[in-house]
């Protein structure tokens, strides 16, 4: 299907790729509108079939039924040249290895003749919908159509590593990418296409659930675009737009993203072909599954697992790496408060005053010891190189400032805190109940119809998420356990959340159905809120657990919990250097 010069440039890129091509030019005149001609080393045609290869359903791609139900190839229906043919001027050129020279086919003629070229094909189409003038009003600008040609391209070198790319316009090259090998020839082709920066903020991904393999690369949500232009998705090397993977993609995204913003990815989907259809789509863009949810749970997974890791060391090795650091940088220490930090207590200092006691944020403070003893006033104590650094102030009650070896790290203390505790209750609620607090004293409110109804007809729900509500008038409503997380805070004001997110959803699916939105709920109401004043220590114990816990980089609605400023930068505003 020829609905603009793109489609003929993917058509015969799918083509080149079959033939076993390893370096691929593309050349356009006017955005691919007055000339198309794709050039490769590929297999090259035989001169008795090149009059064959433009005719309606011949294909030399699919011999069998078989090969027809488990389509292995990019191009598979034999209708491309043929549908070029008919509404632009074509030719062929091509060579087989060992030949002793090419022949020319006139796609208008039908005359085959000698001809000289190395071992590939050359397609020239020139003069798009000739034959059907029409059909050229609805094209856009040359500069558009060249846009759109250069995409197909895109999508293709992402694809293929092993194979060089040049695209030129007008006799000008606009676009090259080299053939890459090694294991991360991947890595390098995303590097060369999307750009460096693509492949600096995003983390490689890999997982294997029974047939589906799933590779490629999630870019970290700080990157997210507001529109779904950056997403490539690969099914056996083919591009595609398909549903199930794209809300698998998202819903792997779903709580580090903020509003409605797109995540960015590159994914190569690797799955027997006999278990997906490609002949489902003119255009060859969409898919269909035998087993769709087999692919969204690995296409969900291979992502989540590839976010969950805390990117604070990651982030923070690349800035060290990349500012430009004093000539004494070996000398270079953070700055060690005067008074002694007494680690072990600290993380449950902090802890306790958030209503959240865990005793094994001990070990992650400082292994293997139960207590520090206190320095001397003049003695320095030794600093270990913690990802997001050491506290030194907190900023109006909202900020914490650290400095680590790069430079300055500026944490929003409630939105860390609220990613923490999220993560906490997550990890309580996948063991099928969240840990539960009676209270001394029941606190009640009174209740709206609403309210009752709900905390009556949601009453097991409420106890896996580690609530107790029950009825205490007609018109009031107990609330009797909380959380362990939460027990520091507001019952009444939780209460009341839950029931609103409640009364929204199925009670007999709202854990299934609204497990993110009801946990986001209850951890803003648990986590430290601003304007809270807290001591050095507590602000390092809060550094320690971010560095411990899954996707503390942004908080559950999606914002960042911190950035880092390089020397670099922080010279940059004071002029040092110039």
């Amino acid at each position: 299907m020829v609905e603009r010069p793109a489609s003929v440039v993917r058509e015969l890129l799918d083509n080149a790729l079959d033939a076993g091509a390893t370096q691929i030019t593309v050349r356009l005149s006017a955005g691919g509108v007055r000339l198309i001609a794709v050039e490769d080393d590929g297999a090259g045609i035989a001169p008795h079939e090149m009059p064959v290869a433009l005719r309606r359903h011949a294909t030399s791609k699919i011999a069998s039924l078989a090969e027809l139900e488990a389509v292995g190839t990019m191009g598979f229906r034999g209708e491309a040249l043929a549908a070029v043919n008919s509404i632009a001027e074509l030719s062929l050129l091509s060579r087989q290895a060992g030949e002793g020279g090419a022949w020319l086919l006139d796609g208008g003629t039908g005359e085959l003749r000698a001809a000289a070229r190395n071992p590939g094909t050359t397609v020239e189409v020139r003069e798009l919908f000739f034959s059907v003038p029409a059909r050229r009003k609805f094209l856009k600008s040359d500069a558009t159509e060249l846009a759109h040609c250069i995409e197909a391209v895109r999508r293709h070198a992402l694809a293929r590593p092993d194979v060089g790319f040049a695209i030129w316009h007008e006799g000008k090259l606009i676009e090259q990418w080299r053939a890459q090998a090694g294991a991360d020839a991947l890595d390098r082709r995303v590097a060369d296409v999307l750009g460096d920066d693509f492949l600096a903020q995003s983390v490689a991904l890999e997982l294997r659930a029974g047939p589906v393999h799933v590779t490629g690369r999630a870019g970290v949500p700080d990157i997210a675009r507001s529109r779904a232009d950056q997403q490539f998705a690969y099914v056996n090397g083919r591009f595609v737009r398909d549903k199930v993977i794209v809300h698998a993609a998202r819903a792997a995204y779903e709580d580090v993203l903020h509003g409605q913003r797109q995540p960015v990815y590159v994914l190569h989907i690797a799955i027997d072909p006999a278990r997906v259809d490609v002949n489902v789509h003119p255009t060859k863009i969409e898919v269909r599954f035998r087993d769709g949810r087999e692919v969204h749970q690995a296409v969900r997974h291979a992502i989540e697992n590839a976010l969950a890791a805390p990117r604070a060391a990651l982030l923070a090795e690349s800035a060290l790496t990349t500012a430009a650091m004093p000539s004494d940088v070996s000398n270079f220490k953070p700055f060690v408060p005067p008074a002694p930090v007494l680690q072990a207590q600290a993380a449950i200092h902090f802890e306790a005053r958030t209503g959240h006691v865990v005793q094994e944020l001990q070990a992650l403070w400082q292994p293997g010891a139960a207590s520090v003893s206190a320095p001397a006033a003049t003695e320095v104590e030794p600093a270990p190189d913690w990802p997001l650094g050491r506290a030194v102030a907190q900023l109006h009650g909202i900020y914490i400032l650290a400095e680590n070896h790069a430079g300055l790290i500026v944490v929003d203390m409630h939105a860390a805190h609220e990613r923490i505790v999220y993560e906490r209750l997550k990890g309580q609620l996948d063991s099928n109940r969240i840990a539960s607090q009676p209270l001394l004293i029941p606190a009640t409110f009174a209740a709206t119809p609403t309210e009752v109804a709900t905390a009556e007809g949601a009453t097991a729900a409420l106890q896996q998420l580690g609530l107790e509500i029950t009825p205490f008038s007609p018109k009031t409503l107990a609330v009797r356990a909380v959380p362990t997380s939460l027990a520091a805070g507001d019952p009444v004001e939780l209460a009341r959340s839950v029931l609103a997110e409640l009364a929204q959803h199925e009670a007999a699916t709202v854990v299934q159905r609204a497990q993110h939105e009801l946990l986001a709920t209850m951890a803003c109401h648990g986590a430290v809120r601003a304007n809270r004043r807290l001591t050095l220590d507590e602000m390092n114990a809060l550094l320690r657990q971010m560095e411990a816990t899954e996707r503390s980089d942004q908080c559950n609605h999606g914002r960042p919990t911190w950035r880092q400023l390089s020397l670099r930068e922080l010279d940059g505003l004071f002029l040092r250097g110039r």
